[in-house]
This record gives structure tokens, C-alpha cells and sequence, in this order.
């Protein structure tokens, strides 16, 4: 797949804010590592395998949220019983992404973009929703601040990986599309603030469930 063009200008935004960010928030960092040594043990981060631009592999970083060697499908609902009670702190409220301003620097995400997905779902994607793999995926975006509700409607399905790909899928990939037609600086900076409200109002955000993405 031909991957799709980054801008300059954004390239030089993610390059500034995550490396400003991921100084600045070193103490939390180091501070959420030791909430999760004390809660269940190593390891600290999770890394996972996912489809990055151009429907490249990547190496993700996340705080890791789940029992270790927890099996189960590949996406988790707002209920998960493989979440510790620290993990589901950290994903309520999305402390757990703050390593992928790493991949962010890297290069293999961008600030906002489509969430990156897992090889195993990816290969299953509806054929008119596979299109979105061409591009870079984000940090946050439109998809990323609906996740606590897209968990939550995954609680009580008999099939969730059936239901996420064939409902939630095709309604990601048409609010990606929308914000790809205009993805400029400023339109990041818009989603990036509204992320930073989204990420401070899940502590009274009772409706929509306790978990992030997969």
C-alpha cells in the first residue's frame, strides 16, 4: 500500500510537542512505572506489534494496563477482566497512551491520526475500510476521543472482535476520513486541546465506561 503523505509542517509539529511533552512529563511517567511495579509487577511497558503508514508494522508503547499472559480477543471492552485495578485507572484515564509520544518522535505516529490497529484485525477490515492504513496513525483523534464509549458498547457482546469490526469500523474510518480531508496544523491543535479536555473530564464521565482501546 502507498503510504500517504505526511506534511512538513505537521511532521514539525509532532517532532516539538512530543519531545517537549515527554520532558515534561518524565516525573508522571516515572511515577505511573512505579504504580504498576507495586500493583502487579513487571514488566512496565506493553509493546504490541500494530499497522503504521503505508500499512507498514510498528512497534507501539504502551503502560501496561493488563494481567501478563492474559489471553483473549483483540479488542478490550470498558469491563475487561484481564484490566488490573491500576490498569483500569490508567486507561479511565488515558495515562496509559503517554509512551506513544515516543512513537510520535520516532516518526511512526503522528499526533493525530487513525488509531493504529493490530495486524490481526487489520487483516480482517471490511475491503472499503482498508484505505485508512495508507496514513500515519495518531496519538489521538476523533476516533481516540470516543474510545471510552466505543469499550463500553463492547461490554456483554457474545463476538466483540465481530462487532467492532463489522459497526465500529466502518464508523471510525468515515470520522477519519472527514478529519483527513483538512488534517492541518491547526485542526491538530484543535483535536489536541479537545483530547486534553476529554482526557480531564473521564473522572466524572459515568456513562461511557472504564476502558480505552485495544
Amino acid at each position: 500500500m502507498t503510504p500517504a503523505p505526511l506534511a512538513p509542517a505537521r511532521r514539525a509539529l509532532d517532532v516539538t510537542l512530543s519531545a517537549v511533552l515527554l520532558l515534561l512529563l518524565a516525573p508522571l511517567l516515572a511515577l505511573l512505572a512505579l504504580l504498576v511495579l507495586c500493583g502487579s509487577g513487571p514488566p512496565v511497558l506493553f509493546r504490541q506489534r500494530r499497522i503504521g503508514q503505508g500499512a507498514r508494522e510498528f512497534t507501539l508503547y504502551k503502560v501496561r494496563t493488563m494481567r501478563t499472559g492474559s489471553t483473549g480477543p483483540g479488542v478490550t471492552g470498558g469491563h475487561d477482566g484481564r484490566v488490573t485495578p491500576v490498569g483500569r485507572l490508567l486507561r479511565r484515564l488515558s495515562l496509559d497512551e503517554l509512551p506513544q509520544l515516543w512513537n510520535v518522535l520516532r516518526g511512526d505516529m503522528t499526533l493525530a491520526g487513525p488509531r493504529p490497529e493490530v495486524p490481526g484485525l487489520a487483516g480482517r477490515y471490511p475491503p472499503a475500510c482498508r484505505w485508512v492504513f495508507a496514513h500515519r496513525p495518531g496519538l489521538t483523534g476523533p476516533c481516540q476521543l470516543r474510545s471510552r464509549a466505543y469499550a463500553a458498547d463492547l461490554d456483554g457482546r457474545a463476538d466483540p472482535e465481530r462487532h467492532y469490526l463489522t459497526v465500529q469500523v466502518p464508523r471510525r474510518t468515515g470520522l477519519d476520513a472527514a478529519f483527513l480531508h483538512e488534517a492541518t496544523v491547526p485542526q491538530v491543535l484543535r483535536l489536541t486541546g479537545r483530547t486534553v479536555l476529554y482526557v480531564l473530564a473521564s473522572p466524572f464521565d459515568r456513562g461511557a465506561g472504564e476502558g480505552g482501546g485495544a
